[in-house]
């Protein structure tokens, strides 16, 4: 059975939804060039990330407060490196993201990201046919704060209530449907389908062009 309010426009997290899980090998990389224990390492950059992705911290200033010992060299190897973390892809989100835009639904991109963290990401992949961005840095807003659901609904000109939000974290799924956006927590792909199916959203998943 299709869903009530049909949805005119899909609104999708970066992390963990169009790209893939943070890579190992890399997170390894990180720990030897800060010199700091798995530990220290996981506890300074959550520690600071929120401030990066709102924006109060620009992406050198974030990573030497996460290695302070670090010099600028470093500093630029952690930046990149930062981006091999989290630029993974996603490749049957990526798949369906495009399946939507040719059928003339619209599309758009909604993440807590840092500036640095932005550039990286967009020079991995073209987001140039999404119809619209949401960077947190850029607002001074990261989800699930109000304000960052209120520019991705305008980004999008589309009623709240026909944007479907998909995010992997269950606190920035809460601050979308209080913004009276459809909502669905991503975990697998499989797990995804299966919703969308349950969900009345099939005419979603196999869109017609």
């Amino acid at each position: 059975m299709r869903a009530m309010t049909e949805i005119k426009a899909v609104l999708f997290d970066y992390g963990m939804v169009l790209s893939g899980p943070a890579h190992p090998p890399v997170w390894a990389h990180m720990q030897t060039l800060t010199g700091l224990s798995p530990d220290a390492l996981e506890a300074a950059y959550w520690a600071h990330r929120r401030d990066y992705d709102r924006g109060a911290l620009n992406g050198r200033a974030y990573w030497q407060a996460v290695s302070p010992n670090s010099p600028p060299a470093t500093i630029d190897l952690l930046i990149e490196a930062d981006t091999d973390l989290w630029t993974q892809p996603n490749p049957p989100m990526l798949a369906w993201a495009q399946e939507l835009q040719q059928a003339g639904i619209r599309t758009g991109i909604l993440s807590n990201l840092g500036d640095l963290m932005t550039e990286g990401v967009l020079s991995r992949f073209d987001f140039a046919a999404f119809h619209h961005r949401t960077w947190s840095h850029s607002i001074g807003h990261a989800k699930p704060e109000p304000e960052i659901y209120t520019h991705a609904i305008s980004g999008l000109a589309t009623p709240a209530e026909q944007i479907l939000f998909l995010d992997d974290r269950q606190e920035n799924i809460d601050g979308a449907r209080a913004a009276g956006i459809q909502t669905l927590l991503y975990t697998t792909h499989d797990a995804f389908e299966s919703e969308m199916l349950a969900r009345g959203f099939a005419y979603l998943l196999h869109p017609v062009r």
